[in-house]
């Protein structure tokens, strides 16, 4: 059972949100080396890689508390779509447009767990979910001893319906208790085939941020925190899910008469 309330943090603009986005993340590469010596993440798609690139790759100042050492991240997909991966609309695409192929080669590469391109043409997408899920068991030990895996940090964006992962309101899938990684068939967003990590895995993470910017998410962002009528979407099961876990990063036009309680800096 979750503990406390989510963190809502406010910034003014998105080269402050980046900076204490840079640090928050460090804070958890940091905290991750000191108990197993790797960084495990699952990272979203859409505007989210640009300002964790922004973020991630802003000059150090020196210290090892300070310094991405990507060299021991393994990083894999909150959710992705069944497209071949030079595809506009794959995440890998984008995490590797956007930050993994401009780390400069001092900080090392990370791990990238990308889907197995095999069976992207595949008209059910669950044998895609369902390898993705056995890489997740091979890094996270096996689905007999490990009841749900436990990233060190998922980082989610948060759509206008108040979606996240391809995890959509009123779907089935939320519901999902058992399976790590589950097939979307009929996204509701396109492209309709997508693979996904369940609501069970988002919230037994260590660490949970999301980064929602812009006066076109304010609406969404007061349902979710503000309003009863938001309480069964996505994102909001997810602050429900995992509580003082969950840390938003969000710029002042997405708040914007949002009455639960925001803080700026961490």
């Amino acid at each position: 059972m979750a503990t406390g309330h989510p963190n809502l943090h406010s910034f003014p603009n998105s080269d402050e949100l980046a900076a204490q986005l840079r640090g928050y993340v460090l804070r958890c590469q940091n905290s991750a080396f000191s108990r197993h010596g790797t960084f495990r993440l699952a990272v979203s798609g859409g505007s989210l890689p640009a300002i964790l690139a922004k973020a991630l790759l802003a000059p150090s100042n020196g210290s090892p508390e300070d310094t991405p050492q990507f060299s021991k991240w393994h990083i894999f997909f909150a959710d992705e779509r069944a497209v071949p991966l030079d595809d506009e609309e794959s995440n890998y695409r984008l995490l590797k447009d956007e930050l993994v192929s401009k780390i400069p080669a001092k900080f090392g590469s990370p791990v990238v767990h990308a889907i197995d391109e095999k069976h992207i043409g595949d008209d059910d997408p669950q044998e895609l979910a369902d390898l993705y899920q056995e890489d997740l068991m091979r890094e996270f030990a096996s689905k007999e001893t490990v009841k749900l895996p436990a990233f060190d940090l998922i980082l989610l964006g948060c759509g206008p319906d108040g979606h996240t992962c391809s995890l959509f309101p009123g779907h089935a899938l939320l519901r999902e208790k058992d399976a790590w990684v589950a097939a979307e068939t009929d996204s509701p967003k396109p492209p309709p085939k997508r693979i996904t990590l369940t609501l069970p895995v988002v919230t037994h993470a260590l660490n949970i941020a999301f980064v929602a910017t812009g006066a076109g998410k304010k609406g969404i962002l007061k349902k979710i925190f503000d309003l009863e009528e938001g309480s069964s979407l996505p994102s909001t099961l997810v602050n429900q899910g995992a509580g003082e876990k969950v840390t938003w990063f969000t710029d002042h036009p997405a708040v914007d008469g949002v009455s639960f309680p925001r803080r700026g800096s961490l």
